[in-house]
Parts: structure tokens; sequence; C-alpha cells
């Protein structure tokens, strides 16, 4: 992957995507307002690409946090990468242009830059984000993905989104669109989990021999909601091996995380709440202090 000037790489569709992101996904237990004055902070600092999603609940927050940074003259629209999802709820092609059309109302904007597929799992239509039965289990719904991206495409054609993408798609998953007769578009990248103890080695080579984009989320190691994960796992930052790679450097364990996936080729995301943190890790760009970190394992080692 090679970057530009400005840190950012282009894309299949021609468009191009700043390198390092800023997440927004947030807890429920966080206040939304703290996303609000977050993302207003990683703006101030130097993010000019945003990653959102509609069952996050904070696009209205996110939305002002950039009209803000754009009414102080900070930036304008068309510095900032937004990119939005569609929600499993609106995996039928009827359904997806108004999943986009509530994001953009909330949002205010005019376009995303860059619209995805939240989930290759579809869900039951209707206003419950995770619907379930009377047993408490999720209610799936029957949808040939091939078609949710056409829908996908024409919202492309429509001027509502630059680009379009999936996340969280496996190799079979992809071939299914890649393979589908008529494709107009090719997914512009693949956004998944990936960090030095899942490294998604075999995904990243399929999508760079399709020219797909490998875009990281949870690059600092999975969240640590006991909701999710079991507690009694490694933590990525607090590994050995990363530690004493970062000693060596003089970084941060969380910096030489986000090189290690720079250099693979993979966009990375990144969130928090704190200032000192964000303004940390967007030193990730900064080729003149990289020292190139080449004996980072493309799996640690615990």
């Amino acid at each position: 992957m090679e970057f530009d000037n400005d840190h950012c790489i282009k894309m299949n569709d021609g468009n191009k995507i700043p390198a390092v992101g800023f997440g927004t996904y947030s807890p429920d237990a966080v206040q939304k307002s703290k996303c609000e004055e977050a993302t207003k902070v990683a703006i101030e600092v130097g993010f000019r690409h945003i990653d959102g999603a509609f069952v996050y609940g904070i696009e209205e927050e996110v939305g002002r946090a950039v009209h803000e940074k754009i009414a102080d003259g900070t930036v304008k629209r068309e510095d900032i990468f937004y990119t939005g999802k569609l929600w499993n709820t609106f995996h039928r092609p009827e359904l997806v242009r108004s999943c986009l059309e509530q994001s953009l109302k909330k949002l205010k904007f005019d376009y995303l830059d860059l619209f995805i597929i939240h989930n290759p799992m579809s869900l039951k239509p209707g206003t419950d984000p995770l619907p379930k039965d009377e047993n408490g289990k999720l209610i799936f719904d029957v949808v040939d993905l091939r078609q949710t991206w056409e829908a996908m495409e024409a919202c492309k054609d429509a001027g509502l989104v630059k680009s379009i993408g999936v996340s969280n798609f496996n190799i079979r998953q992809l071939e299914m669109i890649l393979n589908k007769p008529g494709l107009k578009y090719k997914p512009v990248l693949n956004q998944v989990e990936c960090h030095p103890y899942l490294n998604q080695g075999k995904l990243l080579a399929f999508c760079k021999s399709k020219d797909i984009l490998l875009e990281a989320y949870s690059v600092l190691g999975s969240q640590r909601d006991k909701m999710w994960i079991d507690q009694s796992t490694p933590v990525l930052l607090e590994d050995p091996v990363l530690g004493a790679i970062a000693r060596k450097y003089n970084q941060s364990p969380a910096l030489v995380a986000l090189r290690y996936q720079l250099q693979r080729g993979i966009v990375v995301l990144f969130k928090s709440f704190t200032r000192k943190r964000i303004e940390e890790n967007l030193q990730v760009k900064q080729e003149g202090r990289e020292k190139r970190m080449r004996d980072t394992p493309p799996c640690v080692q615990i």
C-alpha cells in the first residue's frame, strides 16, 4: 500500500481514503455527548477519516461535531471522509436506500464518502435493531446479499455515496459478490476485526489479490466489554512481545500495534474519548518519527 502526501490510499474505484481513521462506536454506558466531544477533538488534532454506523445511535452527535468544525473553519465538508453502514435489518433491497437516507438526515450530510454493509447477517426488518423471538433468539431474515449489493450500487449511481464496500465478510461471501453476474462495482474495502492476536492473514491476501482494501477495527485488541469477551483472555497492549518492541523503538504499545497494520497495507480505525490518546495515536502518521519496526511478528505468540 502506497500513501500519498496526505496519508491517503487510492481505492479500486479511484477515490481516496485516509489510512488512519477515527471510530465512533461507544458502549451504552458512555454518554453520547462524550462521543460528540471526542469527534471534535479528533478533527481538531488532524483526523479526517471518521467511521460511523446507523446502529451506533450517535449519528446526530457525530454530525453536529463535524458541522461545528466546519463552522469554525477547521475543515470543509470535502476534507472529511465519512463512513456509514447499512444495518442488518435493512438488507432487503427495497430498504437499503431508506437506511442510507436516515443516516444522511441525522448527519445533515448530502452524501457519504463510503457506505458499507455492516454484517453479512440479515435480520427481520423493523424498528428493533436486534429483533428477538419469545425465547430471546435473534430473528433472522433470508436475503440474497447479491441483491442487497445491487441496491448499494444504485445508491452510488444516485450520488448519495461515493464508494461502497462491506464489513465482516469472509472470503466465500466476498466471492459471492465478486462473481455476481452483472457486477457494476466491486467492494472497495472489507472492514473486519484485525490485530496481532487476529491477524487475518488469509483474508488480507485474498483482498489484496482482488484489489480490495482491508480495514481494521479493534486494532488495539478486542473490546473488554463483559458482554462480549471472556475477561480472562490476554490484553493485547500488555503483551510482552509488543511491549519489548515498543521499548526498543521508544514508542507506545498502541503505536506499535497501529504501525504493524499500516505496514501490512491495512487501513486502521482507532477510537478513544481522551485528547491525550487521540493525539498520541495520530502520531502513527508522522513518517519523520517512524522507525520501520520490521520485527513486529505477523502473529504475537503468547
